[in-house]
């Protein structure tokens, strides 16, 4: 049976549905301080003390008489008699007259008849007696009964989430023991048939579970017990096996997977059949989370999850989160945001909120570069700096627009690099962070977005190795192109491109040519980098020596049109029997075990933005004896960019 979304919802729609049907009763339970941390109060604490519960010293000095001191100065110092000291925790009362004084320290308590301290600094002690080269007002240094707290004071409100500072508030007022709300136990149930644990070795076909440690730890983070009660292959009666009993212990549960419209996908058979509350949602208005399901039973919620990691921690920080809260009163955390200016336009999906990944790069402002990926790809969400959260009504977000960003990190990159990517940049990263301390961002887009992105001020470097076949030079024509100035050039390195194949070569591919002359299955690299440029380039002359036209030879290659983004994504494709041959680095090839046959060195360069505010520490790891000597070990590359 195929399940079709009919009734899609807002997310605002989806919590009053939410909230209307589940257990409002919250239990409660008296706790320690010392495990007080992340918890929230149950009821409001009031203070029982006065605090100070008595008039201290604020400094180390003497409590005096301010009368006594009239006049004092350098010039005319008063002397005064010690008659004793009083340290931190002294519970004796002691008293001072006209013309006496104490030795105090901080924090200890004022002695009767004196109305203020004069600071160390400001005496000099003779034997019985000190001389004190200040004047002083009354209440001069010290902390009166209450002047912080007063007893019956409510310093704490119910709901409030104890940190370390309301902790030593607690503490400092003499509370042992206080009332919290009980943390809810949320479980969790991964379901897929390609899901694999991380202890396993990959297999053709299969993926490592990422949603179940994500939403762990996601959870911990926002206070609740966690268990994880199983992972299923989509198995009606192995995910209902694992609800039913779920339930039992549980005060909700995370079913993460097999909630979209697919044949395959069963969970919301399981919801029907076990939750006597049944469905209350089943689609929302967003994207990505579109596949999102809530099921009730016996006021328990069951929070049916997408699949996809991308889609299902946007789905559980504006579903799951908002739930958290409610039933354990709570307030939501501010989310850290900031203020930035898109890049480029961006059309919307009129009808859906859509929540938009992005990067921020540093200018005069910050500039929002859009993220456009799919609700799989985890490892781009992890580079995003934050999101944006587009209205449903919105048809496009135009560039410069001004944008309010919802941050994942609020330390943003100190260096941005887009364009193409390289192994090599991995270690220049790693350098720059051991030595500097900064913090690098890569953003593999190809060598032209990257000299775009730098034209339009949105990168501090480009990677780039564009060949120009009419002059046999690489990057520097397409500078002029790009109206960018060649002195933006720094040389880097030089990378051995080849032609990736089988272990072995069963097909016995020699060239580029056999693509033309024989069966094979060809993986191409993506338009506007370097690599693609290479393939066409020697495509070209390969057609030009034989007489052929171009453009009828690329439309007979199998898989021209499949492209990579990657060397890694070449030779994964071939390893995994998708392709025959393709065109990339050799530590690419050595990385699958394939064989190679090399073709060229070509050069992979810098463009350095005059804007970044840190191109001189680039430059200096880019020329530094560890990067040159670490680069030159590495199959396939070899230092100097003539």
């Amino acid at each position: 049976m195929r399940k079709i979304f009919h009734e899609l919802v807002s997310i605002e729609e989806a919590l009053d549905k939410l909230f209307n049907k589940i257990n409002k009763n919250i239990e409660t339970e008296v706790i320690d301080i010392y495990n007080a941390y992340g918890r929230v109060l149950a009821k409001d604490i009031i203070s029982p003390i006065d605090s100070p519960p008595f008039d201290r010293a604020e400094v180390d000095g003497y409590a005096v008489l301010s009368l006594d001191l009239e006049g004092a100065s350098e010039q005319n110092p008063i002397k005064l008699k010690v008659i004793g000291s009083i340290n931190p925790g002294d519970n004796i009362l002691k008293e001072i007259s006209r013309g006496e004084c104490i030795e105090i320290s901080t924090g200890a308590p004022i002695p009767k008849g004196a109305d203020a301290v004069v600071m160390v600094e400001y005496t000099k002690r003779e034997g019985d007696y000190v001389k004190i080269f200040k004047s002083i007002t009354p209440g001069e240094n010290i902390a009166f009964t209450g002047s912080d707290i007063e007893i019956g004071t409510i310093v704490l409100r119910k709901g409030t989430y104890l940190t370390v500072k309301e902790i030593a508030l607690l503490a400092a007022l003499g509370f042992k023991k206080i009332e919290v709300y009980k943390k809810p136990l949320i479980g969790i149930i991964s379901t897929g048939n390609e899901l694999l644990d991380q202890e396993c070795i990959l297999e053709y076909g299969k993926i490592y579970d990422v949603n179940t440690p994500m939403f762990y730890n996601a959870l911990k983070e926002e206070g609740v017990d966690v268990i994880f009660l199983g992972r299923t292959k989509d198995d009606y009666n192995e995910i209902k096996e694992l609800l039913v009993n779920g339930l039992k212990k549980c005060n909700a549960i995370i079913l993460s997977g097999g909630t979209s419209a697919g044949i395959g996908d069963i969970v919301y058979r399981v919801l029907e059949d076990c939750c006597d509350q049944g469905i209350i949602v089943h689609g929302l208005k967003v994207k990505p989370g579109k596949p999102t399901v809530i099921a009730i039973h016996e006021g328990k919620p069951v929070f049916g999850l997408p699949g996809f990691p991308v889609s299902a921690l946007m789905i559980f920080n504006e579903i799951v989160v908002p739930y958290i809260n409610y039933i354990t009163k709570k307030k939501r955390r501010e989310e850290k945001k900031i203020i930035a200016y898109l890049s480029d336009r961006v059309n919307t999906v009129k009808g859906k909120k859509w929540f938009l990944p992005v990067h921020l790069i540093k200018r005069n402002s910050i500039i929002a570069y859009p993220i456009i990926m799919s609700s799989g790809a985890i490892g781009t969400l992890s580079r995003a700096d934050g999101y944006i959260i587009v209205d449903d009504k919105k048809e496009f977000l135009d560039k410069g627009e001004k944008v309010e960003v919802n941050l994942f990190n609020e330390e943003l990159a100190d260096i941005v690099i887009i364009g193409s990517n390289c192994y090599a940049l991995d270690i220049l990263v790693e350098i720059i962070f051991e030595k500097y301390g900064l913090k690098t961002k890569l953003i593999n887009v190809g060598s032209l977005a990257g000299l775009e992105a730098i034209r339009k001020d949105e990168a501090d470097i480009a990677g780039t190795h564009l060949f120009d076949p009419e002059t046999g030079t690489y990057n520097k024509t397409f500078l002029r192109k790009m109206n960018i100035p060649e002195d933006y050039l720094i040389k880097g390195y030089k990378r051995l491109q080849g032609i990736i194949v089988k272990k072995g070569n069963p097909k016995n591919i020699k060239g580029i040519e056999d693509l033309i002359e024989k069966d094979i299955t060809f993986i191409n690299r993506n338009r506007g980098s370097g690599t693609r440029a290479l393939i066409d380039y020697l495509l070209k002359k390969i057609c030009n020596e034989k007489g052929l036209n171009f453009n009828e030879v690329i439309t007979k290659i199998k898989g021209y049109r499949i492209e990579a983004k990657t060397h890694s994504a070449v030779a994964a494709a071939i390893s995994q029997g998708k392709a025959d041959m393709g065109i990339g680095i050799l530590s690419a090839a050595i990385q699958y075990g394939l064989d190679f046959i090399p073709l060229c060195y070509e050069e992979y360069d810098f463009v350095i933005n005059p804007n970044g505010r840190f191109n001189d520490i680039f430059i200096r790891c880019l020329r530094s004896k560890e990067f040159l000597d670490r680069i030159s070990k590495m199959p396939g590359y070899k230092i100097g960019g003539k």
